[in-house]
């Protein structure tokens, strides 16, 4: 991960997407091959019209023995977003053929589906549609410009995009040997955090076109653990999905699956209890006196919601309740339970599990 951005009063800065830069290298390989034009700068038009000019690192000609063609890059800038791309060099290599059309293939660094269950077929190298759709209309006007009948072979890769996969999704995804070149809008909006939730969707469709009818859905490498050995899950029915719990109840309604087990750290559970649905701290908060209210309704002594009020943190509240024999990881787990089940449909069946920092669970409902 790259250094945080520097604390100050600026706006953040957008940035731009693998797609796009696929878009603004394909361009520049293939204009190179038509026109002889090597260019420095290649301007695409991203998916709303806007006109953006992306600066390249290289732009020349391929030897015959290297398989021929032309090949561009481009540093990958991902603004202030941050992104496990930002900094990689992504490149485009093009080879003029007889039969009209694009056709796309995954260079270093760019993976290959292997699993059913996303946009793409099995075989097919993962770059989604919109990068294509992208490519596809700049390489179709410009051989219109220069009045070229034939087709092209586009080649992406991403420089070192093997190891950056290992720290994305994309392995439990079933994208194999890399990463993905993603994008619906061309632009990276800093921490948006678009494409951590499109691969949660991704996650959830893939489980099921592979026959998983029971998900777990983790805020992290503890409640996974918890979850695989609850249920002997395999890890395509395992969903990484951070402080975004939302985003998986939200997707749920939409595409349903037959059970789903939510399970985190307590005190992310307690915000999920309290109708927060984006879990990370900058957005929501632990809410000591609620926790306390929750455990006054089942009970808790007046000693004990003095110390609870009192307590560092949420972990510190629950074991003094669990010590008074206040049940408040099953609490939580029942009001996260409430809040899910007014998003997804009845067709679900969910459940809450709530860990302490050990990794053991301290609540749950059903």
């Amino acid at each position: 991960m790259r250094d945080e951005t520097a604390e100050d009063n600026r706006p953040l800065r957008s940035g731009y997407t693998t797609g796009s830069c696929a878009t603004a290298t394909s361009l520049a390989a293939a204009r190179l091959l038509l026109g002889g034009i090597a260019s420095d700068v290649a301007e695409i038009v991203l998916p709303k019209g806007q006109r953006v000019p992306m600066p390249l690192v290289f732009c020349r000609m391929v030897a015959a023995h290297e398989g021929g063609g032309a090949e561009a890059g481009t540093i990958k800038d991902a603004g202030d977003d941050p992104d496990v791309t930002h900094g990689a060099l992504v490149f485009a290599r093009v080879r003029l053929a007889a039969e009209a059309g694009v056709r796309f293939h995954a260079g270093e660094g760019v993976g290959t589906v292997t699993r059913p269950g996303l946009t793409l077929p099995v075989g097919e190298p993962a770059i989604n549609p919109v990068p294509r759709q992208m490519m596809t209309a700049h390489l179709t006007e410009l051989a219109a410009e220069y009045g070229y009948g034939g087709g092209f072979d586009v080649t992406i890769g991403v420089e070192g995009g093997a190891e950056l996969a290992l720290k994305t999704m994309n392995p439990r995804l079933g994208i194999a040997g890399g990463l993905s070149i993603l994008g619906t809008t061309g632009i990276v909006r800093p921490f948006s955090c678009s494409a951590y939730i499109a691969s949660i969707h991704q996650g959830i469709d893939v489980a099921r076109a592979n026959g998983c009818a029971h998900i777990a859905a983790c805020t992290g490498n503890a409640s996974e653990d918890a979850m695989r050995a609850r249920f002997a899950l395999p890890d395509i029915a395992l969903i990484e999905m951070g402080d975004f719990a939302g985003a998986v109840l939200k997707h749920l309604r939409r595409a349903p699956i037959e059970r789903v087990s939510v399970c985190g750290g307590f005190g992310k559970l307690s915000k999920l209890a309290a109708g927060h649905l984006d879990l990370h701290s900058r957005n929501s908060s632990i809410d000591l006196p609620l926790l306390t209210g929750w455990a006054a309704q089942r009970g808790a002594s007046e000693a004990l919601r003095a110390a609870m009020l009192a307590a560092n943190t949420s972990q510190q509240a629950l074991a003094l309740a669990l010590d008074a024999g206040v049940p408040l990881g099953d609490i939580v787990c029942e009001r996260a339970l409430t809040v899910a089940r007014d998003i997804v449909p009845a067709s679900v069946h969910v459940e809450m599990y709530a860990i302490d920092r050990q990794g053991n669970i301290v609540g749950a409902a059903r």
